[in-house]
């Protein structure tokens, strides 16, 4: 399968960064040139160096430009996120609307995160997830293959923890969680029906098996008004 543009870009700009060619703090070439530089559309640029902010890569400064970002202070939180457990832990609805669902090749983010072999495939799905139909948070969960070669899309899609329980039989193990602030952007601010600009928690997870096997790797943009995390030590 062929890798999308925009994750070639991905790549080939995380690799760069990797080799030194900016350092943290150091500003980015504009999207402009950088467009120029790959010879692609501003839109498909565009969608590579979001998807660089969205993993904590890189950092936007509104009217200054795109950085190698800094190293963060890290908060460790207990047990696994899970929105559908949280959102009936405080009596409301949960609910989803996925936006895409397919099969792709991983990008290098995704191989590193869950220690992906060499031509191993993932699932990669983006979904809107309300409470009581109010739009949340907008998250893209990656997947490899064989965790869910056997599910649904409707298991996957709706309950993926208690599909991969009781239909698969694994057992989960512990999840590694970063949380940082940003600025929504225009596509975010469209999905979770917020102004653009307005806060944005980011949550970035890895999640386990009992065994230490990583399967699941999300990042999750909440509208910062409608959500707060609750630390327990």
């Amino acid at each position: 399968m062929k890798v999308p543009v925009y994750i070639q870009i991905h790549n080939r700009i995380r690799k760069e960064i990797e080799l030194g060619k900016w350092t943290v703090g150091e500003r980015i070439p504009s999207e402009r040139q950088l467009a120029e530089d790959f010879n692609v559309s501003r839109m498909t640029l565009r969608q590579a160096i979001q998807t660089l902010v969205d993993e904590g890569i890189l950092q936007r400064q509104v009217g200054s430009g795109t950085y190698v970002a800094s190293s963060k202070v890290q908060e460790k939180m207990s047990g696994t996120t899970s929105f559908t457990e949280i959102t009936e832990g405080q009596g409301k609805k949960p609910s989803s609307k996925t936006v895409s669902y397919h099969t792709a090749d991983p990008s290098m983010s995704e191989i590193e995160k869950l220690k992906l072999s060499d031509g191993e495939q993932i699932l990669r799905m983006e979904r809107i997830r309300y409470a009581d139909k109010q739009p949340i948070c907008f998250e893209v969960t990656t997947i490899p293959i064989k965790i869910v070669d056997n599910l649904d899309k409707n298991d996957i899609t709706s309950s993926l923890y208690k599909a991969l329980e009781d239909k698969a039989g694994l057992k989960l193990g512990s999840a590694s969680q970063t949380v940082s602030a940003m600025l929504a952007s225009e596509k975010i601010a469209t999905l979770l029906n917020v102004k653009r600009g307005s806060a944005i928690l980011r949550l970035r997870q890895i999640t386990t098996l009992d065994d230490g096997t990583p399967f699941e790797y999300v990042r999750s943009q909440y509208a910062g008004d409608r959500f707060e995390f609750y630390l327990e030590r």
